[in-house]
């Protein structure tokens, strides 16, 4: 199994993104090592036969987070009452995928029959804008964001949206948590972990 990402479809892909798209120009150099990972896996395929699963995490989230990822970082800084950076118009749009949606996928993957080579969406299906996610936020944590506006980010996405249909197909998959659903669920989290925020 390989961990790859979203990111790997670049600016300019047709939403939803569909694993037969083009990968081949992605926009930051995040993305293009998980490019290169998924060529390096096809190629030990082709060359000695491994099987690979490709899994492409569409924007994970929930406890436990990474706390350089947008969700925790924001949170941290909301309830610090410190200013929130707002890159851009706060119009880009993600597709958030709770963790245990990404876990249920993950482990499908590994006891399903698939094909010696399989590349697949875990995605939420669904597009939440920046601004959207914050609003979220406010509501989950009980207190209002002071936004920083600056400039967009280079290599930022506009959008990811996943299309989980060979997902479905292959695995069984189906997102089953509804963003605010799993917001909240951050939110219970992050107020266990104490009173030293940021």
């Amino acid at each position: 199994m390989l961990g790859s990402s979203s990111s790997v479809y670049g600016a300019h892909a047709q939403a939803p993104f569909r694993e037969t798209a083009r990968i081949d120009s992605p926009e930051s150099p995040y993305a293009a090592s998980k490019v290169a990972s998924e060529v390096l896996a096809r190629t030990f395929h082709n060359l000695y036969g491994i099987e690979v699963a490709a899994l492409r995490f569409f924007t994970v989230y929930g406890p436990r987070q990474r706390p350089d990822l947008a969700i925790h970082k924001f949170s941290r800084r909301m309830l610090a009452g410190q200013p929130l950076p707002l890159f851009g118009d706060g119009s880009t749009r993600r597709d958030y995928t709770y963790v245990e949606d990404i876990l249920a996928g993950v482990l499908a993957s590994l006891s399903v029959a698939l094909p010696r080579h399989e590349i697949v969406n875990l995605g939420g299906a669904q597009t939440t804008s920046l601004r959207e996610l914050i609003g979220l936020l406010e509501e989950a944590l009980g207190v209002r964001a002071d936004l920083d506006v600056q400039p967009a980010q280079m290599g930022d996405m506009p959008l990811t949206s996943a299309d989980v249909t060979h997902a479905g197909k292959v695995l069984g998959y189906a997102p089953r948590t509804p963003l605010r659903e799993g917001i909240k669920r951050f939110a219970d989290w992050i107020r266990g972990e104490g009173r030293d925020w940021v």
